[in-house]
């Protein structure tokens, strides 16, 4: 084992905290302040690591390699520390071919329905979305983002969907695609996972469709949604603890209300442009 010091010398004024790791990735510490690292602070590493990377983002995608060099002591007390706060030129749109991801990162895909009903509630049958999806071909171009090199595709939709209203909410919702005449693969679903419900969509006259969900909702008096603090970007973030994805056989309670909405996300993938024109939300008048 070595021991070394970091020391920081220049830095914007929005970085607070930095990840410490060496050469093979391996965090050395975590949510290091910026004001402890200006003054110095010490590690022990192993001796055959020769470089020490910051990282600062959320996703690590932005980050600083520094070599280990070896100071001597007027070197190491003439170090002093520059806030040095500088624009960025970023580029986007270089690759058509990719859509929902940001240098080197998927994000996700979001599209959001509403729906307002008239004087009765009413009773959520099934979701149908007119969506068409395109990919560009594997030889294309940077330079030719031309619609004649892109082909439709009908096996790939949105991957995620959550269904809502003031009191209830189907909970995170896995999109699958039905089996191609496979009845034993299709009798799993759905599926039940701790933390959201995997279930089948299927594709016919160029609607994609799905029905299988129901509230699933603990406790009406908690919140439905968290407010995320990932990302300003982000509206909001389902709260999962109140979600119950257990079997529920006599407790399948329906989306009964006087609006809905419909939150569709694709996170999974990012070379596939959907092109969404209508959704319908098929339902009927509930008496009481």
């Amino acid at each position: 084992m070595k021991t070394i010091n970091i020391q920081l010398t220049k830095a914007g004024d929005r970085l607070k905290t930095f990840d410490v790791f060496d050469d093979t990735n391996t965090l050395i510490a975590s949510h290091v302040p910026k004001e402890l690292l200006i003054s110095g602070v010490t590690y022990s590493i192993n001796d055959n690591v020769s470089i020490i990377t910051l990282k600062w983002s959320q996703d690590y995608s932005v980050y600083l390699n520094v070599p280990i060099t070896t100071l001597n002591t007027s070197e190491k007390a003439a170090l002093t520390f520059t806030s040095s706060n500088t624009t960025t030129a970023w580029r986007h749109l270089i690759n058509p071919s990719i859509y929902n991801t940001y240098y080197g990162t998927i994000y996700p895909y979001i599209l959001e329905y509403p729906f307002a009903y008239q004087k009765e509630e009413e009773i959520l049958q099934n979701i149908k979305d007119y969506t068409r999806c395109y990919q560009y071909l594997p030889d294309l171009t940077q330079a030719s983002p031309l619609s004649t090199n892109m082909i439709e595709i009908e096996d790939v939709w949105f991957n995620k969907a959550i269904l809502y209203n003031g009191q209830q909410c189907s909970g995170l919702l896995n999109l699958v695609p039905k089996p191609y005449r496979n009845l034993q693969e299709y009798m799993k679903y759905p599926i039940y996972n701790t933390d959201s419900k995997t279930i089948l969509y299927t594709k016919s006259d160029n609607f994609f469709q799905y029905n299988t969900f129901w509230s699933l909702i603990k406790d009406k008096k908690k919140q439905l949604f968290l407010s995320s603090c990932e990302s300003m970007s982000i509206d909001k973030v389902l709260n999962q603890d109140n979600m119950d994805y257990s079997k529920r056989s006599f407790k399948k309670e329906p989306l009964r209300a006087a609006y809905l909405k419909c939150r569709h996300i694709l996170d999974s993938r990012c070379d596939t442009k959907l092109i969404s024109n209508i959704l319908y939300a098929p339902a009927q008048i509930s008496y009481k």
